[in-house]
């Protein structure tokens, strides 16, 4: 049941006339996505906005971040946090302000550029927010910090924020809030998940060394693409038959690539793997496994011990997401009585990142809360069937989210969030 204060605070839906210049903002967004740590017009278009509402705005945190404070007496410090990063990836959803952008990513590529993991609208949805919460300080009391995060597609910018500053220059929050859009529940549906919810996602780069030799004389050499089939086939065993099926853990082998030719025996073998699981003991149980496995099968093999395989865990990993069962809680019954049963629904946990995750990680004393809202358009979710392998994911160049319904939505959801933890 809602409280008399965010009752008080809320409208079921944002009117026309706040949806109108958000959803004006959204498609300008859209159109002008940015890659992970180079978001300055998106910064630099946003951040006047925030400031004409009166927030104190300091920009350039953690290199194109954004941190906008509003403190309105005494009390709690909510953070409220929004990324800006679109993604490498040319837009086919056919929409009239579809992404043209094009640039060059880091690897040298050139390439498209699109909000196909939709934070267009989770920027939209912050700046809606703020707005109601700025014209309302009659009604609360406490800090208000709102972040525009950048990197969070490369795992970069919640790191490059505290490194700079996030929590020692600002107010430290007592209560940390996001949602991200999900292409897996109907626009409008919120999604809640207490516990570990997103997963520590780590990248593992694994070089199988051999001794080359010519195609026709095998016994010649150590064939470096056996021995990198053999260690494909038994890191199977990792999830299989090392772990607990209570434990979940995910490793997928997404490259392989060795040799150049029909007939001659390479040298190495490289193996591009993703390291998925929602505990710290689970994630180094994997990744010592894959040194194991890997150092075993070349031994397996007969290569020299001067030629053993190298393992490497790419920096930053990403940690896993772990929502405060007790907020989670809470924002259930708050979200129920503000929205009605039909759109609240408990989820669970997935094996994708996000790291909003540090910000708990750096402030263990607070209390922290992701929660999804629904942007599959609803004549496509029942065409579907609501089957989500029917539909477009997040990081499909198709993936076009019911705009207005996940922003009119999480305005709502995170006024009222809020509302709820400043009331203290």
């Amino acid at each position: 049941m809602l409280t008399l204060l965010a009752a008080a605070a809320l409208a079921a839906q944002p009117t026309p006339a706040e949806l109108t210049p958000l959803m004006a903002l959204y498609r300008e967004l859209h159109a002008a996505p940015e890659l992970a740590m180079t978001e300055t017009r998106t910064a630099a278009r946003l951040a006047p906005v925030l400031r004409k509402l009166g927030y104190e705005v300091t920009e350039k945190v953690g290199k194109t971040g954004i941190v906008a404070v509003m403190k309105n007496g005494p009390g709690k410090t909510v953070l409220v946090r929004a990324d800006m990063d679109g993604l490498p990836l040319e837009e086919k959803t056919g929409l009239a302000f579809a992404s043209k952008v094009r640039t060059t990513a880091r690897s040298g590529v050139d390439t498209g550029v699109m909000h196909a993991c939709a934070h267009d609208t989770h920027m939209t949805a912050l700046i809606g927010t703020a707005r109601r919460l700025a014209a309302s300080k009659a009604r609360w009391k406490g800090t208000l910090v709102l972040i525009l995060q950048p990197g969070e597609e490369t795992s970069e910018g919640a790191a490059a924020m505290l490194s700079d500053g996030l929590f020692t220059r600002f107010p430290k929050p007592d209560t940390m809030l996001a949602f991200h859009n999900s292409a897996s529940l109907p626009a409008g549906t919120i999604g809640l998940t207490p516990g570990p919810a997103l997963a520590n996602v780590d990248s593992v780069d694994v070089t199988v060394r051999g001794v080359g030799s010519h195609g026709a004389a095998p016994q010649n050499g150590r064939d470096p693409i056996v021995v990198a089939a053999r260690i494909v086939s038994t890191l199977q065993t990792l999830v299989s038959r090392e772990r607990s099926p209570f434990d979940p853990a995910v490793v997928t082998v997404g490259s392989f690539h060795a040799g150049a030719t029909h007939n001659i025996i390479p040298d190495e073998a490289r193996l591009q793997i993703t390291v998925r699981s929602y505990t710290p003991e689970v994630r180094q149980s994997i990744l010592d496994g894959i040194r194991r496995i890997a150092r075993g099968e070349a031994i397996a093999a007969g290569v020299p011990d001067d030629r053993m395989p190298v393992v490497s865990v790419r920096d930053p990993y990403t940690p896993a997401t772990v929502n405060s069962a007790d907020l989670t809680a809470e924002t259930r019954t708050l979200f129920t009585g503000l929205f009605g049963e039909n759109r609240v629904r408990m989820v669970p946990a997935a094996m994708v990142g996000e790291d909003f995750s540090r910000f708990l990680i750096a402030n263990p004393q607070g209390r922290s809360l992701l929660f999804w809202v629904g942007g599959v358009p609803q004549a496509r979710w029942d065409q579907a069937g609501g089957e989500v392998t029917k539909l477009p994911g997040l990081h499909s160049p198709l993936w076009a989210p019911d705009a207005e319904q996940v922003i009119g939505t999480a305005v709502v959801a995170m006024e009222a969030a809020t509302l709820e933890a400043l009331k203290g």
